[in-house]
């Protein structure tokens, strides 16, 4: 029988901060000695992670949950996000119940045929973690107000009927404006049984004086006999993005880092083709928190001039972003860059000199492509999907020359690549990469969280740019900066053990 108590985190719309809140609510417990684990019942990202299956084998999971599981301090599993819906274009996405992909599926089909298999697996996921925590921190998914899908909101208003003790806490972003409104419209279209468990709400994003809020905190309690537990200040603790709503559109221009007060004159700038079909670009993320360092994420059609370094990130469709590129004049710019380049899975891929049974990545179109021949290597599409979390002893060559060591990470790939003519290997396991001089690529996700390979590819690119590294270490950890900000939360309401 479940013991866990559990919160569901809701929020009156989408990107209001559920996933910082769930990650925050996870770290401030464990740090107080309480055994919690995260939970999603059903998630919608591209940014997944290979972790542990009840049966023992791996499955995927969305970025937020396991992020969650660190800032819990549990090992992540599929448990914490039993279905996961992973966006593949034209109103299609791959389904992955407990881990395992199922198939392609549109949106009314998935609910045709399969939503009651992914409830069933989203409850059964829940009692273990109910019956093996004493607190289960569950994120809902967009707002719990969505009245058109109320009867088949799984990963809200289901999970809220899972079991008798779980408490609901509504955050809404007051950065939007109408925050109240916000919260007044979501508990008045809330059904009436899921409203009953709704024991708080927390106001995300606050700027300013918050005495001039308070009128607006009173007021709101006074009529709704909800509480406010809490407001939270504008920030961002650095946690990885869920989905690349996050990103700028694709033909638009964005940088994260930078906000370390060092020179741009100081700086390097790592370029990242903002592919339409991007996935797992949280890869990027340490390179943006390290003091001097700029991620840009460019449109296809961008100049590199200014670039320093070049990542050409995953993508959920190697091939369609491959002929993305190409029509945008990629191939000649990237001929033309001198600095280091790094691949990562389809990144790699794209590096290669071709792509064979390509259409199995479900192009109908030549099924052998020409990549852009910066690697001795071919890459063949085949049915077989790896996911697999990863040791791997690294062994320093090209734009991670110096490096030596062991390193974490994980792979979520579909094809097999292997090298055409003398090349360096980066990994003793010649299929998990290849390098030149200055070019590398892997399907090792997570490179970069790894110390040894970050200092190394970043000294690289200082080097590359005439640069000296600046001194310095990122700050706190983003789970301790996550605990932080939502340590003015009252959990008194939660009733947590």
């Amino acid at each position: 029988m479940p013991r866990a108590r559990t919160v569901l985190v809701a929020g009156t719309a989408s990107h209001v901060g559920k996933s910082t809140v769930a990650a925050g609510l996870c770290r401030r417990l464990a740090d107080a000695g309480v055994d919690v684990a995260p939970y999603k019942a059903q998630n919608m990202s591209n940014n997944a992670r290979a972790v542990a299956t009840p049966d023992g084998g791996f499955g995927e999971v969305g970025v937020s949950q396991y992020v969650q599981a660190r800032a819990a301090r549990v090992p992540a599993t599929t448990d914490h996000n039993p279905v996961l819906l992973k966006p593949r274009g034209g109103g299609e996405s791959q389904l992955v119940i407990h881990g395992r992909a199922v198939g392609h599926v549109a949106a009314g089909d998935y609910y045709e045929t399969h939503w009651e298999r992914a409830r069933a697996a989203a409850e059964a996921s829940w009692e273990r973690l109910a019956a093996a925590h004493d607190v289960v921190v569950a994120e809902g998914a967009g707002s719990i107000a969505e009245i058109n899908l109320h009867h088949r909101d799984l990963a809200n208003v289901e999970t809220a009927r899972f079991g008798d003790d779980i408490a609901v806490l509504l955050v809404a972003d007051i950065e939007r404006g109408g925050v109240f409104a916000s919260l007044a419209g979501t508990l008045e279209l809330m059904p009436a049984d899921v409203r009953e468990r709704v024991v708080g709400c927390v106001v995300t994003k606050f700027r300013g004086d918050r005495s001039l809020l308070a009128p607006g905190v009173e007021a709101f309690e006074e009529r709704f006999g909800v509480p406010i537990l809490g407001v939270l200040p504008y920030d961002d603790p650095g946690l990885p993005e869920e989905d690349s709503v996050s990103l700028p559109p694709v033909g638009e221009r964005a940088v994260r880092g930078g906000g370390d007060g060092i020179p741009d004159a100081e700086s390097v700038t790592v370029a990242v083709p903002r592919l339409p079909r991007i996935s797992n670009f949280t890869d990027l993320d340490p390179l943006a928190r390290e003091p001097g360092v700029r991620v840009a994420y460019l449109p296809l059609d961008a100049s590199l001039d200014g670039a320093d370094a070049l990542v050409l990130p995953g993508t959920k469709n190697t091939v369609d972003d491959l002929l993305a590129l190409r029509e945008a004049g990629f191939d000649d710019r990237l001929a033309a860059f001198s600095g280091p380049v790094v691949g990562l899975c389809g990144g790699y891929q794209l590096l290669g000199e071709r792509l064979t049974n390509a259409a199995v990545e479900g192009t109908g179109g030549d099924s052998d492509l020409p990549g852009f021949g910066l690697l001795p290597v071919e890459t063949r599409f085949e049915e077989r999907k790896r996911v697999e979390p990863v040791t791997r002893r690294l062994v320093g060559c090209g734009p991670l020359s110096g490096a030596e060591g062991p390193v974490t990470g994980y792979e979520i790939h579909m094809g097999r690549t292997r090298a055409l003519g003398p090349v360096d290997h980066p990994f003793p396991e010649e299929s998990a990469g290849a390098a030149t001089d200055r070019v590398l690529g892997t399907y090792l996700h997570g490179l970069f969280d790894n110390r040894t390979a970050r200092d190394a590819f970043l000294d690289a690119v200082f080097a590359a740019a005439g640069l000296s590294r600046p001194d310095g270490e990122a700050g706190p950890s983003p789970y301790d900066r996550a605990a932080s900000l939502v340590g003015e939360i009252d959990l008194a309401p939660l009733s947590l053990p």
